[in-house]
This record gives C-alpha cells, structure tokens and sequence, in this order.
C-alpha cells in the first residue's frame, strides 16, 4: 500500500487514522490539567462570601457585610484588599505562561504541566494554612505561576495529540474539566460554610491540593506529542509514537509534515520576534483578541462572584451558595453540548449564536436588578419568584458562554498556529486571557459599586462587538489538520493580504509534494 493520506474535495489532506483508547485516555488525562483553574475561580467566589473568613482577613468587608439592609448593596464588598486577594493569581499567571514558552518548547509539554501541578500544590498548602493576608496573597501568586504553565501546555497539547477530525470535542475537554473544577469547588464550598466554627474556609482553599495532585500525578504517566518528540530531534521515538496514536502503521505524510514543520521551526532563532512578521498577522491578531473579547464576555464577573452577586442581589449567603451550585451545573452541561456539536456545526456558529444568547440574558438580568434596585441600591425585600427570574436568565447566559466563547476560547488559538510560533503564540494567548482576568478581577467589584446594574449592559456591549469580530474575520477551522491550518488564512477574504501562497508553511507543502503516495478521491 502507498504511502500518504487522502486529498479530500476541499483540498485539506486527510491523514489515516482513528479515535484509539489510548489517545482518548491521554487526552483525558491531560485535559484534567483545568480542574485546578476552575477549582480556582469556583472556591475563590465561594470563601469571599463566607463571614468567617471576612471577619478575619478582610473586616471592613464584613462590617459592611453586617450592616442593615437598607445600606447600598452594591457597594458592601468593594475592597481593593478583597480584589487583590482574587486577581493577584492572574498577574502571577501572567508572567508564569511566559517562562512556560520556553519550558514547553525546549523539554515539551508534559514538564510545564508538571510545574504547573507542584506550582499550585504549593500554594493550596499556603492557602489551607494561612493566618495572614500576606500569606493568602502568597499562596494566590503560587496557584497563578501553576495555572499560567498549565494553560499554556494542556491546550496545545490536546491540539497536538488528537486526530483532526476529533480535535475539537477532544480539546474542549480542558474546559469541561474547568467547568467540573469550578462545580466542585461551588458544592464544597456550599458544605463547608455550614461547619460549626467558621474554619470551612481553610477546607475550600486547601482542597486545592487534589486538582493539583491529580495534573502532577498525570503529568508523569503521560507520553510527549509527536510534535514536540520532532521538534527536539526524537524522530524515531515520535514515528513510533505517533503510530500507536493513530493506531494505524501508515502514518509516513503525517510525520513527514511533522518534521517539515519542525525544520521551519528550527530555523526560527526568536520566536517572540517572529510572531511580528506580517504573515503572522492573522494568528498574532486571533492570539489577542480571542483571549481578550472571551474575558469581556463578563462570564469571570459571574464565576468569580457568582455567591457574592447573589448576596449582593438579596439571597441569604446558604442561597447565594445554592444558585452558584445551580449556574456551575449548567456550565458543565453546556460543555457537553460543545463537546458534541464543535466538530459537527463549527467553530463560527457556536461563536455566534452563544454570543446572541449571553447578549439578550445580559439586557434581561440588568433589567431585571434595574427595576428592583435602582441607582440607590436599596431593593427592600426581594421576592422569591423575581430572584428565581435572575437565575434562570444567568443560567441562560452560562449555559450560552459555556458552549461557544469558553471552551472555543482555548481552542481556536491553540488549533491555528503553526509549529514554529506555537509556544510563544499560545503564550501571548495566555498572557492576554490572565491580563483581562487580573483587570475585570481587580476593578469588578468597584465598577459593581458606581455602574451598578449597568455593569450588565457594559459587557453586552463587547458581546455584540466580538460577535461581529468573529462573523468577520474568524475563518472556520473544523476538519482542517493542525499542519495544515496555513490553508484557511490564504482562502480567507481579508487575511490573504498578508498570507500569500508560496509565503506560508512551505516546509509543511515540499514535503507533501516530495511524497508519491498521495491520492485524489
């Protein structure tokens, strides 16, 4: 039998190979490298909420916290200590995901998750047993130099190990592990705020450990992708690997596109400067405004916050709790669905039709808070059927975050670039996500005091922006090999300009040219 793959009718080649049990359980294993971002910002909402962990870390919230009712409720927990204790991880992200460019790229990808579990194990440990703000601040700066490794390496490495046709559902497992991280945490903390003694808190921040175990121990069982086997001269290692894989013998255009991808790679000294070159615009330009609009989303103000946002709009704390517990578990049952559907409808329609659905629930819920609160923010005694109203439009909008603009978010920017960019490109990814994360977590609470209910209405107007963003200018990338992604640029009506034919992934074309084997069906 000859060598090579297919040539499909729209030109994309389509490489031999199935969904085995062994790449499905590596993915699996991988992807659990997002249970320790969503145990992050599931516990983090959570414990903020709860009056023994204010009284002794934060009093001026909790002195506002007690005050009666009639006070301004959206102002009762703008502190700017309380804010620096949530965003000061996403800083520490920020400059970690750097330092795992060049981890990821020089000793692969299983390292940084490595680093990135050990990282964040540490600073659950900080948490559990702190007695000071100081030390929650330090513990906090830890779990971001944890997060910004693993999210720099679990999708990229997703990417790489999946066959095409199944990339995307298969990616999409590191935010449904997310989303199963933020639920857990929701539950926890929804039991431990009830332990006599005020102490549940250190369970909910210490609990962080086991996420952390869990990506460090998998880390450790789980073999590197072909792509990064190349790129650091095990090629007879990568072929056999990328064969059990595949789970098919005849993987020869596969590899050799590999390794032509990988020459080009080698032959880029810096990459960061590299990233600046015009035919590079596309990717640089998805890289930041991905990451950047999906943060605008205002998803982070409701994960982050979501107890505090329901005690701030009138729930009882036990409540409050409750319908965090209610929008988690919507959250995970909305990824399933992306799951199911990225590879069958497309990466552009779930963008867009999730977008339309979050903008109506945001123009609902401000509405709805509006009428009942005002500018004063003295809603008086809120009825039980209007607070069912809230949820279930919130629920809505989590449900429409949770199956377009969250689990797309990472992968489209990890799906689009090529080998010899991709660390430091997903690195600009991350590094733009944790700056955004960092900012709408340092300034929510303030912008929740003086916007008020028009909070709501200042991210619908980015959801319309980026919905129009993405109708524009994302070119559909479903059923399109990662190595040969160079195609949707050079077909795409605005983006062609600055990726010409001839100009983009020429290692990745001789090498299909220099191959005999290939068929036109």
């Amino acid at each position: 039998m000859p060598a090579g793959g297919f040539v499909v009718g729209d030109g994309h080649t389509a490489y031999p190979g199935k969904l085995t049990p062994y790449v499905l359980f590596t993915c699996v294993v991988a992807a659990m490298g997002g249970l320790i971002f969503g145990y992050d910002i599931g516990i983090s909402g959570g414990v903020t909420s709860m009056p023994s962990f204010l009284r002794r870390f934060f009093p001026s919230v909790y002195r506002k916290q007690q005050e009666e009712a009639t006070t301004n409720q959206y102002c009762q927990y703008d502190s700017v200590t309380l804010t620096l204790f949530t965003s000061s991880l996403y800083l520490a992200a920020l400059i970690s995901s750097l330092v795992a460019s060049t981890v990821t790229r020089r000793f692969g990808r299983r390292l940084s998750m490595l680093f990135g579990g050990i990282l964040f194990c540490a600073g659950a440990l900080i948490n559990g047993f702190a007695k000071h703000v100081w030390m929650l601040i330090v513990g906090r700066i830890l779990l971001g130099f944890g997060i910004g490794f693993a999210n720099q390496s679990v999708p990229l490495y997703l990417s790489e190990m999946a066959p095409y046709k199944y990339r995307g559902s298969l990616n999409i497992g590191f935010q449904l592990s997310i989303t199963i991280g933020i639920l857990v945490a929701e539950v926890l903390n929804y039991f431990f705020a009830k332990i006599k003694g005020g102490w549940g808190w250190r369970l909910s921040l210490g609990g962080a450990v086991v996420p952390a175990l869990i990506i460090t121990l998998g880390s450790l069982v789980l073999p590197d992708t072909p792509n990064s086997m190349i790129d650091r001269g095990l090629h007879d290692e990568a072929k056999t690997k990328l064969r059990r894989i595949r789970g098919v013998e005849d993987v020869s255009q596969e590899f050799d596109d590999l390794v032509a991808a990988s020459k080009e790679s080698q032959s880029i000294e810096d990459p960061w400067r590299n990233l600046l070159r015009r035919k590079y615009r596309p990717h640089l330009t998805m890289a930041i405004m991905i990451p950047f609009f999906q943060q605008l989303t205002g998803i982070n103000v409701i994960m982050f916050y979501a107890p505090v946002l329901f005690n701030t709009i009138g729930f009882t704390t036990d409540a409050s709790l409750m319908s965090a517990v209610v929008t988690g578990s919507v959250n995970v049952a909305a990824t399933l669905v992306s799951i199911y559907g990225v590879d069958k409808w497309g990466r552009r329609f779930l963008f867009i039709e999730g977008g339309t659905q979050m903008l109506i629930c945001q123009a609902v819920v401000a509405a709805c808070i509006g009428a009942k609160f005002g500018v004063d923010g003295t809603p008086g005694e809120l009825p039980k059927w209007y607070a069912i109203v809230v949820v279930t439009f919130i629920c809505i909008y989590v449900a429409g975050f949770a199956w377009s603009w969250g689990p797309l978010g990472w992968l489209v920017p990890s799906e689009i670039f090529p080998l010899e960019i991709r660390s430091a490109a997903q690195s600009i990814t991350v590094s733009v996500n944790m700056i955004f994360t960092f900012i709408i977590a340092q300034v929510f609470l303030m912008m929740l005091c003086h916007l008020k209910f028009g909070l709501f209405l200042f991210f619908a107007f980015f959801v319309v922006v980026m919905s129009i963003f993405i109708y524009i200018f994302l070119p559909e990338t479903k059923g399109i090999p990662i190595e040969e992604m160079g195609q949707v640029w050079r077909s795409h009506w605005y983006w062609s300009r600055f990726v010409e034919d001839g100009e983009y992934g020429n290692a990745v074309e001789m090498g299909k040219s220099s191959n005999q084997g290939t068929k036109n069906v």
